[in-house]
């Protein structure tokens, strides 16, 4: 069997996966500072406004394999008990082209002197292409398709919970309950929408004066398609160089590095290496992501330490590592 058609059995076989199972929600490696694309609750914890954009390019050398693009907002409002979030995702496989927009409110509540209990909801929609003339495919069961293209757009509703402190957090998020939306058009009969289920943790351990340690965790669960474990490690040094690993078990290894820039910009990359029998036929992925910090910056900054939440004054003495 030749090289190129064993790509091209790969690349086919990861686009049938894609259209069985819609719901499923783009891969990233740098899910630790990513939180708000997967979680509502998460966009009224930071302590100041944060703008931020990623791009993923997966599986380099294989034709047609995915590329994500976010951009995305978290934003506290007023007391720091509410905030906002807005995100745009662009998610591509082969012929498959899906674009998702949100809007994410939460509510704050102050648990303990210095814990939180954050409740999110978001709301938006998503379209789903398919573009045939990328490539001839064949849906099990149905002739194939020639130069076709189909689209579909459906709305999204979702909820998220998130609870944390100044060195841990936990949370737990569906991005979209609406599993019926997408079976009304031409495109339904591609898809099998599934609810996912997203769990994330992670503990901060203070080394020294000067370096910090985080394992943390991300759990993604399909119905009817099993579960996904991501595991990683990263330490900070000097509140400015983020160095560590990510396992994505039978799937990937990885390694993160991320400086902060500035007290007000923060950039990361990461490198995967596949593990399974993919990573014969592949040079890896590349992810970066680019978080702005607004108001964070020289006396702006010191001034989020005196910040008040229902009297209690949040620990920000440092930027926070989650």
């Amino acid at each position: 069997m030749s090289i190129g058609l064993k790509y091209k059995i790969i690349l086919i076989a990861s686009i049938v996966s894609t259209l069985s199972w819609a719901q499923k929600e783009p891969q990233y490696t740098q899910y630790m500072y990513n939180i708000g694309s997967f979680n509502p609750a998460y966009v009224g914890s930071v302590e100041t406004t944060e703008i931020m954009g990623l791009y993923r390019a997966q599986w380099i050398d294989i034709d047609g394999a995915p590329r994500t693009l976010r951009f995305g907002t978290n934003i506290p409002l007023g007391n720091e008990k509410m905030g906002l979030g807005f995100n745009v995702i662009n998610d591509e496989l082969g012929p498959v082209s899906q674009t998702y927009i949100d809007i994410a409110y939460s509510y704050e509540i102050n648990l303990s002197d210095d814990s939180w209990l954050s409740f999110g909801i978001d709301a938006g929609g998503s379209t789903l292409s398919v573009d045939y003339s990328k490539g001839n495919f064949q849906n099990p069961g149905e002739p194939l398709l020639f130069g076709q293209e189909q689209s579909n757009f459906y709305t999204t509703i979702g909820a998220g919970l998130f609870m944390y402190s100044d060195d841990w957090y936990i949370g737990a998020s569906i991005p979209n309950f609406l599993t019926n939306g997408i079976y009304n058009d031409e495109v339904a009969t591609l898809v099998e929408d599934k609810v996912q289920y997203n769990f994330i943790g992670g503990y901060v351990f203070q080394i020294s004066d000067s370096s910090k340690f985080k394992p943390a965790f991300l759990i993604n669960y399909l119905n009817g398609a099993g579960t996904t474990l991501n595991l990683s490690a990263n330490f900070l040094f000097m509140d400015a160089f983020t160095i560590g690993t990510s396992y994505r078990f039978d799937n990937a290894v990885s390694g993160l590095a991320g400086f902060q820039v500035s007290p007000s910009m923060f950039l990361g990359y990461s490198y995967d290496y596949n593990t399974n029998a993919l990573g014969e036929f592949n040079s890896g992925s590349h992810e970066v992501i680019l978080k702005f910090y607004l108001g964070r910056g020289g006396n702006d900054f010191n001034k989020e330490k005196n910040k008040k939440l229902k009297g209690k004054p949040k620990q920000i003495d440092s930027p926070r590592f989650f």
